[in-house]
């Protein structure tokens, strides 16, 4: 386990940063941030895209329950289009890291790398399968996401948000081209923009803009540990 490695090091806490909702087209990208106590981790902690979703919320409860701090940080579509995905990712996983309600003195980062921030840290590539940390907070990002994206379905049902959280499937682009965009798409991916030139100005025909909505609308985490958003 990467953490033994830290601690042995001289490091006393540790925790893990890691991303959802990258490569998504529409909804924000979610950044969560997990120290976990090491003398109770919960068993069955994995990379989340090897979970279902059953056992992503099973552990998401006792992860929140047992962990000694989580921190959620969540960027909107708007802002990925202003800054690009790679910079709104890291202004997410830097949105965690200042909502985990103390410090840790050594952070595992999975694949970016954060330049600007005060705590020692590491970038591991596929960190999600190689650090429990990572892997906590893999599932903590994932399924906060995913309860973003099911209640804006209530918003948008021709989109079914709850089924596909905003990624590129089949049926998710096929109601693009149907319904067009609507604000909660990332207008600087391909297939929106693509949309868009076809002519299909979507929910706002007039300027092509949207109304900023805040991920705050859902906010999963216990109270002290939401995200800020932008």
């Amino acid at each position: 386990m990467l953490e033994n490695s830290v601690l042995s090091q001289g490091y006393g806490s540790i925790a893990g940063i890691d991303e959802a909702g990258r490569g998504a087209l529409a909804g924000p990208v979610v950044a969560a941030c997990v120290m976990l106590n090491p003398g109770q981790i919960p068993a069955g902690i994995n990379d989340s895209k090897k979970l279902t979703d059953k056992r992503r919320r099973e552990l998401y409860d006792r992860i929140m329950e047992q962990a000694l701090a989580v921190g959620v940080g969540a960027v909107e579509p708007v802002i990925i289009d202003n800054i690009n995905i790679y910079n709104a990712t890291k202004l997410a996983m830097k949105k965690a890291l200042v909502n985990l309600q103390s410090p840790p003195d050594f952070l595992l980062i999975d694949a970016v790398k954060l330049y600007d921030i005060s705590i020692s840290s590491i970038s591991i590539p596929k960190g999600d399968e190689r650090s429990v940390s990572i892997a906590a907070a893999s599932i903590i990002a994932k399924v906060y996401r995913d309860d973003v994206m099911i209640t804006y379905a209530d918003r948008y049902p021709e989109y079914r948000f709850s089924s596909h959280k905003g990624y590129g499937t089949a049926a998710h682009r096929d109601a693009l081209q149907k319904y067009g965009p609507t604000e909660l798409h990332r207008f600087s991916y391909s297939p929106v923009r693509e949309c868009m030139r076809d002519g299909n100005q979507g929910h706002n025909p007039e300027k092509n803009s949207r109304n900023h909505i805040g991920c705050s609308e859902t906010r999963k985490p216990a109270p002290g540990q939401g995200p800020e958003t932008y």
